[in-house]
């Protein structure tokens, strides 16, 4: 064959693949997108016509200014489609031009986020520049098969004396803080931030006022703590679906560092706040609303959320993540509280009732809860966290006969025993914000509480 019949043959070939590209049928997501119109706009939904993107697909709405409004699909109805905004609605007009866009949920990732601040679309708001993305990895994440993660074995220190005692957390272990409003746990969080032994931290404040996350990054973190931490920030003033996507971005970027075999602590402030983000938008979109006003959707994206937390597969890093869950009123049954309880691996509960009393931080040891415990602790320290909880069941028990001075020293001993040990307990229990407790120095000094006899009743 001659020099010139070969090079026929391969520029035909060519031409004959680049035609049964052309010919073959193309994916969902580019195939089915194209423009719509915009016909309602009502509350925090818009409905356009004409537009066939999918479920979670990223569209763009033009307004009367030029400008464009981002927003993704989040439902449809026959030839409707429910887009909800993730940005300002000022400009819309009636029959605006609907664009699908072909760019699904991604995440830009790398070493370079660490030390900035982002928005909840990965926008930096430090005023540092733009940031790089040495990589991009999914919004939704990958689930991890449950049966080749690592287990949890390994204790991790908190800085905090009364979790390190009695409540030990284990590398990978997913905690709630519960607490109503004003009790301390945005300061219990900053606490952890600065002493928990981690290599990165990443820190999702959503749906929190605006103010708190400037002091959260210049006062909690500072300087040294931001060098080796993330911060997704997404306001109250945000739209709803902004403030889930900042708890989306925050939990893939955690992903991404843990796997590069780092140890992440993921802290998130708060769980509540996303599920009332979750309720917005399926309140929205007509979903029917079943417990106190939550429609199904927020009880399908809560454990969807905190299982990408975690040990990963294999010894690839883990993510140890506390959860703040915002109890209403005070009342530890309100439904987020209740099925946060039923996903997570422990929870931590501050009482208004100790933060009136002075003491910080309020940790109501009695109702509080580590399920990794018996994996990470050995008998004799199981016995003394056991024994300091009945010491102080017993106490709080007679509370109110002790304070009008009607109990009668001898009639329980256990109780006797507690009020002896009670001055003991409250300073074991208090902490200053500037002072870190690891966790050998935590379990000494439960250690000394408890076998010291100058505080039995014989020598009280």
């Amino acid at each position: 064959m001659s020099i010139a019949a070969a090079h026929w043959r391969e520029a035909r070939n060519l031409r004959l693949a680049q035609r049964l590209r052309a010919a073959a049928p193309q994916p969902p997501s580019q195939g089915l997108a194209r423009e719509g119109v915009l016909r309602r706009a009502v509350g925090l939904t818009l409905e356009a016509s004409g537009c066939s993107a999918p479920l979670g697909s990223r569209c763009r709405v033009e307004t009367a200014g030029g400008r464009w409004v981002d927003a993704e699909v989040v439902g449809f109805s026959g030839d409707r489609t429910f887009l909800m905004p993730s940005s300002s609605l000022e400009g819309l007009l009636p029959n605006a031009r609907v664009v699908p866009s072909r760019q699904r949920g991604e995440v830009a990732v790398g070493e370079a986020l660490l030390g900035r601040v982002i928005d909840s679309d990965g926008v930096p708001l430090d005023g540092r520049g733009p940031i790089r993305a040495e990589h991009w990895v999914g919004l939704a994440g990958a689930s991890i098969n449950p049966l080749t993660r690592e287990p949890i074995t390994r204790s991790l220190d908190v800085g905090v004396r009364a979790i390190n005692a009695l409540l030990p957390i284990g590398r990978g272990q997913r905690v709630g803080l519960f607490a109503g409003s004003g009790v301390g746990k945005s300061t219990l969080l900053g606490m952890m931030t600065r002493y928990t032994a981690a290599d990165v931290i990443v820190v999702g404040l959503i749906g929190e006022r605006g103010r708190e996350v400037r002091d959260f990054v210049e006062s909690t973190l500072g300087e040294e703590g931001l060098r080796r931490a993330v911060v997704v920030a997404a306001p109250a003033d945000r739209p709803p679906l902004a403030r889930l996507h900042g708890a989306l971005r925050a939990t893939a970027i955690a992903e991404w560092y843990r796997d590069q075999g780092l140890h992440v602590l993921l802290l998130m402030d708060s769980l509540t706040r996303f599920a009332h983000a979750q309720r917005e938008i399926g309140l929205s979109v007509g979903e029917p609303p079943t417990t106190r006003g939550y429609p199904p959707s927020v009880f399908a994206k809560l454990p969807a959320l905190v299982e990408r937390a975690g040990n990963g597969a294999d010894g690839r890093g883990s993510i140890t993540a506390f959860y703040t869950v915002l109890t209403e009123g005070d009342d530890q049954q309100e439904p987020i509280a209740d099925a946060a309880r039923a996903i997570l691996d422990g929870h931590i509960v501050l009482t208004r009732r100790i933060a009136d009393a002075g003491q910080y931080p309020a940790i109501d040891v009695e109702v509080s809860v580590s399920r990794v415990m018996q994996e990470i602790t050995d008998a004799p320290w199981r016995e003394r966290i056991r024994k300091l909880k009945r010491l102080m069941a017993a106490y709080n028990a007679q509370r109110d006969l002790i304070a009008i001075g009607a109990y009668q020293r001898g009639n329980d001993p256990v109780v006797d025993e507690a009020l002896a040990r009670w001055p003991a307990i409250l300073q074991f229990l208090g902490q200053d914000v500037s002072e870190a407790a690891d966790v050998a120095s935590s379990r000494e000094a439960l250690a000394r509480l408890l076998d010291d006899p100058r505080t039995t009743p014989e020598t009280a």
